[in-house]
């Protein structure tokens, strides 16, 4: 039985990849939220189709644009989205915006590493402090909860077993800072009732996790859909993988 009703959710990165797999499984939920927010940088681009033929279907999907690394776009983004939920509260940021470069420690670039950090970091900072007002819990009021699309390759204890294989050092580096925006997020957000917890969805079938890896984004979003329905307060500030397993920090 899910613990945790989401009757809004908004989702970053949602034009392709988990955002937009995350979109589907939400639309298929026994349960689905009254309003999923779709938030992308570019709505009426080629990669957005999929997208606009969902919202096109659905009137429970509301696509949004955004660039997450722009803080006026993102303030923008929020005024369409307090207007659709008309004195109602966000239940679910799903933070999913990302990026990854194929870069080592000989071939990492300052620029390279300033643009990462800005879309996988500053983005969800951004994006939550902006959206944080209208997730604040009231008195008697369910849940509300934060979740951030962290990594493996985030975790500083790791970094031995996958370094050879999967330097990556720009989005590393971004993921472990996102962690510990997500850690204290748990903290400071307490006192407003909102959960944040940081999930690893495994290697996953995308554009960003290539034709090689073992998951599939159904079988990753599925997973990860039933560890935010069963979130609780206990989980705020964890760091778990697709099954709930925890991860070392």
């Amino acid at each position: 039985m899910n613990d945790f009703r989401i009757q809004s959710v908004l989702i970053t990165g949602s034009s392709r990849g988990l955002g937009l797999e995350f979109l589907q499984q939400f639309l298929k939920s026994p349960d689905p939220p009254q309003k999923i927010f779709a938030a992308c940088r570019n709505p009426d681009g080629p990669q957005s189709q999929a997208l606009k033929t969902l919202s096109e279907k659905h009137q429970n999907v509301i696509v949004v644009q955004m660039d997450v690394t722009d803080p006026s776009s993102v303030n923008t983004s929020v005024k369409e989205v307090e207007k659709h939920l008309n004195g109602q509260r966000l239940d679910l940021l799903l933070n999913n915006a990302g990026v990854l470069t194929q870069n080592s420690l000989e071939t990492q670039t300052s620029e390279d590493m300033m643009n990462v950090y800005n879309i996988n970091v500053v983005g969800p900072m951004l994006v939550t402090q902006a959206y944080h007002r209208l997730m604040k819990r009231t008195e008697g009021t369910g849940k509300t909860a934060i979740v951030h699309i962290s990594a493996l390759l985030g975790s500083l204890e790791d970094v031995p077993n996958l370094f050879t294989h999967f330097p990556v050092i720009s989005y590393r580096c971004s993921k472990a800072a996102l962690n510990m925006l997500s850690r204290c997020q748990s903290v400071g957000y307490k006192q407003d009732g909102i959960i944040s917890i940081a999930i690893h969805p495994g290697w996953v079938k995308t554009d960003m996790g290539g034709d090689q890896a073992p998951l599939t984004k159904e079988d990753s979003v599925g997973a990860m859909m039933k560890i935010i329905y069963s979130l609780s307060e206990e989980k705020s500030g964890t760091f778990v993988d697709w099954e709930g397993k925890s991860i070392p920090w």
